[in-house]
């Protein structure tokens, strides 16, 4: 059979045609190729870019493994522009019949080498008269582009005469990458190759799992997306055994900030689907307005506001810790360290949960904005005005009647939670201070077991003041160099008379040891520097009763310290901290070294110099004030638990007679 040539015109001006690709990049040329191969049903489009000795691209070949182009039909084809026949296929892209047009953004000819149905055939067109193409149908295998002749179809799209650039190899592959990510997600067997290296898809998270209605399965697929895919919302996708989307529609989660969805459910009830709905010329019963799929798209809902809250569980967290760093939660210096503790928690567990309701709410505010709005928060919620909180949050929060229901049992939740988990917390250290005043009031003299005593100290070293609630953590280095140099003091572990005050206790008091710990701790000064707290303890033996001996080997422990190399950064900020059973009652100056102090609410401080305070304590003293303000902070926690539970179950009864009214 001789060549056959055959010329067409596009059914628009050429400069019509191309006012339609004013604003599109060059690179969108490849794009509109690769989606052309796809929807003619290719498993492999292969993009090869040709470089020059100057790294500029020469010639750009878009091969695909498709039906190839129908060229007894180019009246069906290349005729159209805006007007495609793919235009009723939701699984096609190009529905619009112009992308093939817009390689002249990027060259100016464009050489279409196709085989359908084993025949050869090319399409050239030129950019000077865009709407003008010339065919030739039945060319020789000699003709024919080499990329393709060992396929039984397909086209490769030859760009030629490039007089734009594109982006470098790495920059294209995200850009192609992001483009087809859904498309490669729901289909494994399609590939997209540039240079030979294939495309993967963007980061993400997949969630699966399955649906019955009606005897039909459905299999649902989700994937979360680290960003946002360049063209595509996040839409449900319906597709049938054959993979083939019959219908896609909108996600209801389009609009949740850096989320982005893309759910896909296969069914063999797709197969038969139909977009006419429940009219009476569709026989189908699988449709958009059927039973079945309402159904399943309320368990998509579902199943998606799972994924998102998980989401938002992980980015309310790093939001939250930002929030930490740029100082927006109150410090409650002035309030008890246990209150204030509470408290800082209580705020941050409902700033989560309004983060949780309304993302951005807080995310659109800057800094200072942010922390009016955390203060007056916090104000409101230790105050009797909860009804009054959650006025002005209904008000500002985007939210359905049915997430501010959710939202404000939320908030009574988290807050009693919290409540309950302190009140909890408080009782498990009011019944450890009980058990250690038991064994200095009845058992001080047989404490004979030294790691067992040591191990009680070190995870509850909050005895000590809320500055050491967390000394638990090691540092071994620091420990190390610490307790050497703490050995250096003459005759710290030598036992005398002088040490106890009933000498019958000597025996005893020589088989025990005293206890050490001592932790380095990031953190910050009073002006808001970041230093180290350098904090040492010595927990002299319980039979010991402390006097002016070991004052002055705390004073000693203190000067060695000072002229330790290591130990003489700016950043270092030391504590040290002596515990004894009891001050001795013939000991004169530890007492007036205490009232020196007295009058700056730090107890037991004995010492205040430039980077070195020192303290000298007594269990006694510890346990009191533990329990001064221990019982002030449950009495506080248990009124306000008594509050939440009588208005919750107030709540309760409520909702019972209403439903029972009404039913």
């Amino acid at each position: 059979m001789a060549k056959k040539v055959i010329q067409g015109t596009t059914v628009i001006n050429s400069s019509g045609i191309k006012n339609h690709f004013n604003n599109v990049e060059p690179v969108q040329s490849i794009i509109e190729l690769i989606w052309n191969g796809f929807d003619a049903n290719a498993k492999t489009v292969n993009v090869e870019i040709t470089y020059d000795d100057f790294e500029t691209a020469k010639v750009i070949t878009v091969t695909d493994d498709g039906d190839g182009i129908n060229f007894l039909d180019l009246e069906s084809n290349f005729n159209r522009f805006n007007d495609s026949l793919k235009k009723t296929s939701v699984d096609q892209h190009g529905s619009k019949g112009r992308g093939r047009l817009s390689f002249h953004r990027l060259c100016h000819q464009a050489i279409w080498f196709t085989k359908f149905n084993a025949i050869n055939a090319y399409i050239k067109i030129n950019d000077d008269d865009i709407k003008l193409y010339e065919a030739q149908v039945d060319i020789p295998t000699s003709e024919q582009h080499v990329l393709i002749n060992n396929y039984k179809s397909g086209t490769c799209v030859e760009l030629t005469q490039l007089h734009s650039n594109l982006p470098d190899l790495i920059e294209l592959r995200k850009i192609i990458s992001n483009e087809f990510c859904h498309k490669l997600a729901l289909d494994a067997d399609k590939r997209i190759l540039i240079n030979s290296l294939e495309i993967e898809i963007p980061e993400n998270e997949i969630k699966e799992t399955s649906f019955e209605i009606d005897s039909n399965k459905f299999l649902i697929k989700a994937i979360r997306w680290e960003k946002s895919p360049s063209t595509e919302k996040s839409f449900v996708y319906l597709t049938g055994t054959d993979g083939k989307i019959v219908h896609k529609e909108t996600s209801r989660f389009n609009k949740k900030r850096g989320f982005y969805l893309s759910v896909f459910v296969a069914s063999s009830w797709a197969d038969s689907f139909s977009l006419n709905g429940d009219d009476i010329f569709a026989n189908a019963k699988s449709n958009v307005d059927s039973h079945a799929w309402k159904q399943l798209l309320r368990f998509i809902v579902d199943f998606s506001r799972e994924i998102y809250e998980d989401f938002l569980r992980v980015q309310v967290e790093k939001a939250l810790l930002q929030l930490e760093v740029d100082g927006v939660f109150p410090q409650y210096n002035e309030e008890d360290r246990e209150y204030a503790d509470w408290k800082h928690q209580n705020i941050k567990s409902v700033v989560r949960d309004i983060y949780i309701a309304d993302p951005q709410l807080l995310t659109t505010l800057n800094i200072k904005q942010k922390k009016v709005f955390v203060r007056l928060l916090d104000k409101m919620l230790v105050s009797n005005k909860n009804e009054d909180l959650f006025d002005v949050l209904e008000s500002i929060l985007d939210l359905s009647g049915t997430d501010l229901s959710r939202f404000s049992q939320q908030l009574k939740k988290t807050k009693l939670e919290n409540i309950i988990s302190s009140i909890e917390e408080l009782q498990k250290r009011r019944l450890a201070v009980e058990k250690l005043k038991l064994i200095m009031n009845e058992h001080y003299r047989k404490v004979l077991e030294t790691p067992d005593l040591q191990l009680i100290i070190e995870n509850n070293t909050w005895l000590f003041g809320e500055r050491y609630e967390t000394i638990g953590a090691e540092e071994d280095t620091f420990t190390k160099i610490a307790k050497t140099l703490r050995d250096k003091i003459s005759n710290i572990d030598n036992m005398d008379e002088g040490d106890v005050e009933d000498k019958e206790e000597i025996p005893g008091a020589k088989r025990q040891t005293d206890l050490f710990l001592a932790r380095r701790i990031p953190s910050l000064d009073a002006m808001g520097n970041k230093i180290f707290r350098c904090i040492i303890i010595e927990i002299k033996r319980p039979s010991v009763s402390l006097g002016v001996k070991h004052l002055r080997q705390l004073e000693d422990y203190a000067a060695i310290i000072k002229r330790h190399p290591e130990f003489a950064s700016q950043k270092l900020h030391f504590e040290l901290v002596l515990i004894g059973r009891k001050i001795s009652s013939n000991d004169f100056e530890i007492p007036s070294r205490l009232s020196i102090y007295a009058g700056n609410g730090d107890v037991g401080l004995v010492s205040d110099e430039p980077n070195m305070k020192r303290y000298v304590k007594n269990w006694y003293t510890i346990f009191d004030t533990f329990e001064l303000s221990n019982s002030f902070m449950l009495e506080k926690l248990k009124m306000e638990r008594d509050v939440i539970e009588r208005t919750s179950r107030q709540e309760l009864v409520n909702e019972l007679q209403s439903e029972k009214v009404t039913g």
